[in-house]
């Protein structure tokens, strides 16, 4: 990917990075939990911190039990990076992020909009040299399958809350 750098995907890069860096990793559950709390969803709250903190220490375990080298060498990163390539945090945050949300607000366009920024974070790491494609494959499956798990206690609590809450019932497939 490093033959298309150009400034303006550089710029996107750059913000994707941000975006699903360690400050924002920190920043998204914090205000997920407050906006959710706010609006009386307790449940949807403590699943949202949850699952954005078990993603987080499954990503850093396997990191730091693979060590797999990055794709490119130090010098030629254009952002800083921790130790291990697999998996993609960034990508696993993103992807735990839009699953979560959509579980809360079982919408489509919450599904497509959360789809698109984990294929638009997948893209960007691997366009900024930090990882590999199958590190931001492995990331996205490491949030999805994080915020699943997570789901399985809450799953009764969680329904209960959206309907007592006015969301009514998921929209009806399209035919």
């Amino acid at each position: 990917m490093g033959d298309i750098r150009g400034p303006f995907l550089d710029q996107v890069a750059l913000l994707m990075n941000f975006l699903g860096g360690p400050l924002m990793g920190v920043v998204e559950p914090i205000a997920g939990f407050v906006v959710l709390a706010i609006v009386r969803r307790w449940w949807a709250a403590l699943y949202f911190v949850a699952s954005a903190a078990a993603s987080l220490a499954v990503v850093q375990a396997l990191k730091h039990t693979l060590e797999r080298p990055r794709p490119v060498r130090l010098e030629e990163f254009l952002i800083t990076t921790d130790l291990g390539s697999f998996p993609s945090g960034h990508v696993a945050n993103a992807a735990t992020v839009a699953f979560v949300l959509w579980v809360i607000v079982p919408r489509t366009w919450v599904w497509v909009t959360g789809t698109a920024y984990v294929l638009v974070m997948a893209v960007s790491r691997t366009y900024l040299g930090a990882h590999w494609l199958t590190d931001t494959l492995g990331g996205a499956l490491v949030g999805v399958g994080v915020a699943i798990l997570v789901l399985i206690p809450f799953l009764h609590v969680l329904e209960r809350e959206r309907v007592e809450w006015g969301a009514g019932a998921p929209e009806p497939p399209t035919p």
